[in-house]
């Protein structure tokens, strides 16, 4: 006799309709809010950013080039207003001196000239070294002679210099003929009538520390007369802007 199998097992289960509804209408509420964000970014980025973007990053890029280059052209024209106005600073310093200068030129020739001046004989109106620049031991140096005793006499004669110091810790003095190489032993001869400047070069000595310098002239009419300076005194002068001339 043959087997028969029973017969499957049924199992009825109810419908849930609500559940599957449920399940599209979340997705359903997940799509249309990303719809929402999407159209909320694309609104946000087109009122804050502009449709010409690049051209205006373009533009400032090329308004910053233009100031950066204005910047150099302004720092240049500082540099050459500061370069001016050094300069016109040092003209203004030589023309005051010079200014200085011509005062003194005009007192000087006053003091000659003027009648209720004092008359005086010869005198060493002043005495002025300059150092070479290339030997420290030699030095030129100007003389300046005066009188207004006897107006439009002529003063003549012999003028010559002598400088004292220390030599190897001892004290020296050095003659007219130790300073000037193949000098007249009598000085340098000096003719005018109101003043004169001469001019010539020494040379020290090596070792040889000069502390004073002293001008003799001799006037033959007028007299011997002599005049004492200290080194550092004849040193600092300028000497006299009456460079080679006689009067």
């Amino acid at each position: 006799m043959a087997h028969v199998p029973p017969p499957p097992t049924l199992i009825i289960r109810p419908h849930r309709a609500n559940l599957r509804w449920r399940e599209w209408s979340i997705i359903g509420l997940f799509w249309f809010a990303s719809l929402l964000v999407a159209v909320a970014t694309t609104w946000i980025l087109r009122e804050n950013v502009p449709g010409d973007g690049v051209a205006q990053l373009k533009r400032a890029l090329e308004q910053n080039a233009a100031l950066l280059q204005r910047v150099a052209v302004l720092e240049r024209a500082q540099q050459v207003a500061n370069a001016a106005s050094a300069d016109l600073q040092r003209l203004i310093g030589e023309r005051q001196e010079e200014i200085a200068g011509l005062r003194s030129d005009l007192a000087f020739y006053s003091s000659l000239t003027r009648a209720d001046s004092k008359r005086d004989g010869l005198s060493v109106q002043s005495l002025g070294l300059t150092r070479l620049h290339d030997d420290a031991r030699v030095f030129d140096f100007a003389i300046t002679l005066t009188q207004n005793l006897k107006p439009g006499q002529v003063a003549s004669g012999r003028v010559r210099l002598s400088i004292s110091g220390t030599s190897q810790d001892k004290l020296a003095t050095l003659e007219w003929t130790d300073l000037v190489a193949n000098g007249d032993p009598k000085g340098m001869a000096f003719s005018f009538k109101y003043f004169q400047q001469i001019k010539g070069t020494l040379q020290l000595p090596a070792e040889f520390a000069p502390h004073s310098i002293r001008v003799e002239a001799d006037g033959a009419e007028f007299g011997k007369i002599s005049h004492d300076f200290t080194w550092q005194e004849v040193l600092s002068s300028n000497g006299e802007t009456h460079a080679g001339q006689s009067k």
